[in-house]
């Protein structure tokens, strides 16, 4: 029996992604002729122009919510440290204090 050859998943990066879901959302061909042009299945084409169609709104409206949650974190991130910090710090002042003297 010969050795069956797998078919590696090709990788397609953001660009590439968006390129096809532009072309797709024109509508000036087919998804089946957009498939076999950029050589991809028809499904990954309607996929990837669905969530294009979907994220546009995001793009305009929620980026500043996003920031907002994404400023929010990190400050939480920030003073969780902060207070690990304060903890640490206030244990060695007390061993100092011990064995310092």
């Amino acid at each position: 029996m010969g050795e069956e050859k797998r078919r590696r998943r090709k990788k397609h990066g953001a660009d590439f992604k968006a390129r096809v879901a532009l072309e797709a959302i024109r509508e000036q061909r087919t998804v089946n002729e957009i498939a076999a042009l950029y050589e991809v299945h028809p499904v990954q084409v309607s996929q990837w122009k669905k969530q294009a169609r979907e994220g546009l709104a995001d793009l305009f409206s929620s980026g500043r919510v996003r920031d907002e949650k994404e400023d929010e974190a990190l400050r939480d991130r920030l003073y969780q440290e902060i207070g690990q910090l304060k903890v640490e710090l206030d244990w060695l002042k007390k061993k100092f204090r011990l064995f310092g003297d």
